[in-house]
């Protein structure tokens, strides 16, 4: 019964995903705060996870047009920087020291991304 709360955890991160609401953000506070995961391995397991979806949504978005191909290029190059330095800087700093803040910066963007979707749909429900 060890694998019921994981389980549950990543099917309600996937239907809020789903809604709109940031999967990984979620997926990543629940696995850091409720099942104990810590941070670097939950931040992997979530890059294990998006990167696939991801690769998916390129490759359909380019399909389909609507990637803008010189934003693309020029966004490249200091993305693919601020990731690596990011990276080295998860890896340089203690994790402890960031578990809070980031534990805080999650709950916002989760509270502000639902209080955003409600605010639409109860516009939407108010048109009807």
């Amino acid at each position: 019964m060890s694998w019921l709360l994981p389980l549950l955890t990543g099917l309600a991160t996937g239907v809020l995903s789903a809604w709109g609401v940031g999967g990984g953000t979620l997926l990543l506070l629940c696995m850091t705060l409720f099942l104990g995961v810590d941070h670097r391995t939950a931040q992997a397991i979530n890059l294990l996870f998006f990167l696939p979806t991801a690769a998916s949504g390129l490759v359909l978005h380019k399909k389909n047009g609507y990637i803008d191909a010189p934003a693309w290029k020029q966004a490249t190059l200091p993305a693919v920087l601020a990731a690596g330095l990011a990276a080295w800087a998860a890896i340089q700093i203690d994790v402890s020291l960031l578990r809070r803040p980031f534990g805080l910066f999650l709950l916002y963007t989760g509270a502000s991304t639902l209080w955003k979707a409600w605010k639409e749909h109860k516009k939407k429900s108010a048109a009807e």
